[in-house]
């Protein structure tokens, strides 16, 4: 069985973007796992080998119906953006960029859409940038679920069996409210919401190896609301979601407050969890492997991954040679849910 072809995206051209895929393509460890094809700008990803001195070689096609070359040292790369990406200012918010990202990623996916690709790993892209250039999404992930047509989606953190989690297949977090303000999380939780996020956690943890995931659910409140003191939500709409999951099958456990469940999926009690709001379950899963954390788009027709960190203005376009570690397990994790879909 030939290797998955995965879809690089260039991010934010701005940002960190072109210098990861300028030393991933030039390392040996992306070609031992996929056939690596670049959505991005040329030019850009030349400038990222010259400052970098990798002597990266690039091949501009036009589809990935040409003949590609895949080996250490070689990119293929695609560009159907819209916006002149080579005069985008480094390391600082602009609209070019913003474009940029979109038009690459919007490529890719329809790319995989239409079966010409397998999975698409991200670079990032900033928001700010998007909104400048009239792109009215608050991410990466709105943008992939309006795209694919669905409705019933979510970010899921993932991080591999390591020093940290002991699970075997590793430990996923997914999130029922996303890019939203805090005061908004309780008008926007539901009972269905919630359920739809056990679902959606359990079975793509049934296709990293697990038979029956073990799901935890995060509480809202402190001490999962100490029966009301703090709050009624863990009753009225959490714990019904549960035992919904459980009538359905899944194992499922819940609501469990926040601070003491992520210390027990750590250690190997849970394979999934289920958090109510972005930071409940960003900011234990990027404590404990900023560089390794994937982030995985759940309820798409097509593997979308990604590194979880930003575009990294302080750093990109510097001498600082940047940290490929999360961009690598990101691109692994695509890999390995892709095994799932037809391969060429």
């Amino acid at each position: 069985m030939k290797l998955p072809l995965i879809a690089l995206t260039m991010g934010d051209v701005s940002g960190i973007g072109p210098q990861l895929l300028d030393v991933l393509c030039s390392g040996s460890e992306i070609f031992q796992i996929c056939r690596p094809v670049v959505y991005g700008n040329a030019a850009v990803l030349r400038r990222a080998s010259q400052q970098s001195g990798s002597q990266l070689q690039i091949r501009e096609i036009g589809s990935v119906s040409d003949s590609l070359e895949f080996r250490v040292g070689v990119a293929n790369c695609i560009d159907r953006g819209n916006s002149n990406v080579v005069e985008a200012v480094p390391c600082q918010i602009d609209a070019r960029s913003g474009q940029g990202a979109y038009d690459y990623l919007v490529s890719a996916i329809d790319d995989c859409l239409s079966g010409e690709m397998d999975a698409i790993t991200t670079a990032p892209l900033n928001k700010e940038s998007l909104r400048l250039a009239g792109i009215d999404y608050p991410g990466h992930t709105e943008i992939l679920a309006d795209r694919c047509g669905v409705a019933d989606y979510g970010m899921m953190l993932y991080l591999p069996h390591g020093a940290a989690i002991q699970s075997p297949a590793g430990l996923g977090i997914v999130h029922t409210t996303l890019h939203t303000s805090i005061a908004s999380v309780p008008g926007l939780l539901s009972t269905d919401a919630i359920f739809e996020k056990i679902r959606l956690i359990s079975g793509l943890m049934q296709k990293m190896g697990v038979a029956q995931p073990r799901v935890a659910v995060c509480a809202l409140n402190p001490h999962a609301g100490e029966h009301g003191l703090f709050g009624d939500e863990e009753a009225r709409i959490i714990t019904p979601a549960v035992e919904q999951a459980i009538q359905s099958g899944l194992d499922a456990t819940g609501p469990l407050p926040a601070d003491t469940l992520i210390r027990r999926a750590v250690r190997g009690e849970f394979d999934a969890v289920v958090a109510m709001y972005h930071d409940q379950g960003h900011i234990p899963f990027k404590l404990l492997g900023f560089d390794q954390a994937v982030n995985i788009t759940l309820g798409l027709p097509i593997v979308r991954t990604s590194p979880s960190h930003g575009t990294a203005f302080d750093i990109a376009w510097s001498d600082t040679v940047p940290e490929t570690r999360g961009i690598i397990e990101a691109t692994k994790a695509a890999a390995r849910l892709s095994q799932h879909l037809a391969h060429r």
